[in-house]
């Protein structure tokens, strides 16, 4: 199994990557946030070559061999929680992992709140209800639901200003967490209106 690749990265889509290591390429499948630190770690060091560290899951089936990759390690963790959930395959996975933060996913597990799972594209009400009850145990939450309350005000706050909701999530993504829920709305403005 191959647990780990650094390499360099010669060609990249929307959901995966090629990454060259001694002369393999290897197809990485990646979320969209991995995606973007990808591309911020390039142009911080304004080179397309530069060598990059992957996490990687080999997800084996009789008719596939499939990589994922992750540039951190509690990414591919929770991953692989989330993998663990019947019905929860691994393209499912990661694009509950692009959609928002693992901080914000965890709140939403340890209070249960499936409304704010099923606001995923793909995810249903049975489905989230699986993965809170299957999750919920694991994951140890010692915080309220106050702050996801927050992020789901912030969320429906930018929604009714007219920006779709992936944009209000991409925005939020970029807020620091632990900010009041005002303080988020304000700080997602002015990433939307920087675009």
């Amino acid at each position: 199994m191959i647990g780990s690749l650094k390499g360099k990265i010669v060609l990249k889509t929307e959901k995966f990557l090629i990454l060259e290591t001694t002369g393999v390429g290897y197809k990485v499948n990646v979320s969209s946030e991995t995606l973007s630190k990808v591309n911020a770690l390039q142009l911080r060091s304004g080179q397309n070559d530069t060598l990059v560290s992957f996490w990687i899951h080999t997800h084996v089936r009789e008719d596939i061999l499939d990589l994922y990759g992750f540039l951190e390690r509690q990414e591919l963790e929770f991953f692989e929680m989330l993998i663990s959930v019947s019905g929860i395959g691994p393209k499912g996975a990661l694009t509950i992992l692009g959609i928002t933060s693992i901080e914000t996913l965890r709140k939403a597990i340890g209070t249960g709140d499936t409304s704010y799972l099923t606001k995923i594209s793909g995810i249903g009400k049975k489905t989230a209800e699986k993965i809170v009850i299957e999750l919920r145990d694991k994951i140890s939450e010692e915080k309220s639901g106050a702050s996801l309350q927050g992020e789901l005000d912030a969320l429906e706050a930018l929604k009714s200003l007219g920006y779709s909701q992936n944009e209000a999530r991409e925005a939020l993504k970029k807020v620091f967490p632990n900010t009041d829920t005002n303080a988020k709305i304000r700080e997602a403005l002015k990433i939307l209106s920087g675009k």
